[in-house]
C-alpha cells in the first residue's frame, strides 16, 4: 500500500483516487486545482490544524498508507540508494586510511640485566627497569635465571616499535649504576604488522 512519489503527477492522481471516498488521512501536501478529491481532503485536514497534536492515532510510514494495489516505488528506492551510497563512502574511508597507514615494524626483545653481586634487590631493579617509558614501548613478563654463586639475572621481555632500539634500552638501563652490572638484548626479531593489520582492519 503505497501512494508513490506525491510529488509527481502520477503519484498525485493515485493520491486523488484514494481519496473519492474517504475524508481522513495522516499527513498532508498540497495537490494542484484539477485533483478535487485531494484537493477536498488537504482543506478538510488544514482545518484541524490547531487540534492536531490532540488528534487519535498514531502516525506511519507514508508507504503504511494508500491502496493496497500500488506499488511502493519511493521508500525502495530512496534506502537502496541511501545504503549504496553510505556503502560506497564507508569503503572509500576505509581504503584512504589504509592508504595513510604507515607499516609499523616491532620487535621483540629479552634482555638479560646482571646485577653487581647476590645482595642486589632484585625486585628494586625490575621496578626500576619498568620505570622506563617511551613511545612504541611495552614492558612483558620477566624470570630470574640463576648464573652463578648465588648470583641471579633479571630476563626481562619487551616489544618496542623501530623508534625505539636495544641501544637506548641498555643505555638507560646501565644509568641505574647501584643496580647493573651490565646488559645485553638478545632474541631479537622483527615483525611487519601492517601486513598483519591489513587482514585484520
Amino acid at each position: 500500500m503505497d501512494f508513490g512519489d506525491l510529488k509527481s503527477p502520477a503519484g498525485l492522481q493515485v493520491l486523488n483516487n484514494y481519496l473519492v471516498d474517504k475524508s481522513y488521512i495522516e499527513g498532508y501536501l498540497l495537490p494542484p486545482a484539477d485533483l478535487c478529491h485531494a484537493l477536498r481532503w488537504y482543506n478538510h485536514i488544514k482545518s484541524y490544524e490547531k487540534e492536531k497534536a490532540s488528534l487519535p492515532g498514531l502516525k506511519k510510514a507514508l508507504g503504511k498508507y494508500g491502496p493496497v494495489d500500488v506499488e511502493d516505488t519511493i521508500g525502495r528506492g530512496e534506502k537502496s540508494e541511501e545504503a549504496k551510497r553510505l556503502r560506497e563512502e564507508c569503503l572509500a574511508q576505509h581504503e584512504s586510511k589504509k592508504a595513510k597507514k604507515p607499516a609499523l615494524i616491532k620487535s621483540s626483545i629479552l634482555l638479560d640485566v646482571k646485577p653487581w653481586d647476590e645482595k642486589t634487590v632484585m625486585a628494586k631493579l625490575e621496578e626500576c627497569i619498568r620505570g622506563i617509558q617511551a613511545d612504541g614501548l611495552v614492558w612483558g613478563s620477566c624470570e630470574l635465571v640463576q648464573v652463578g654463586y648465588g648470583i641471579k639475572k633479571l630476563q626481562i621481555r619487551c616489544v618496542v616499535e623501530d623508534k625505539v632500539g636495544t641501544d637506548m634500552l641498555e643505555k638507560q638501563i646501565t644509568a641505574f649504576e647501584d643496580y647493573v652490572h651490565a646488559v645485553h638484548g638478545c632474541g631479537c626479531f622483527q615483525q611487519n604488522l601492517k601486513s598483519i593489520l591489513d587482514h585484520v582492519i
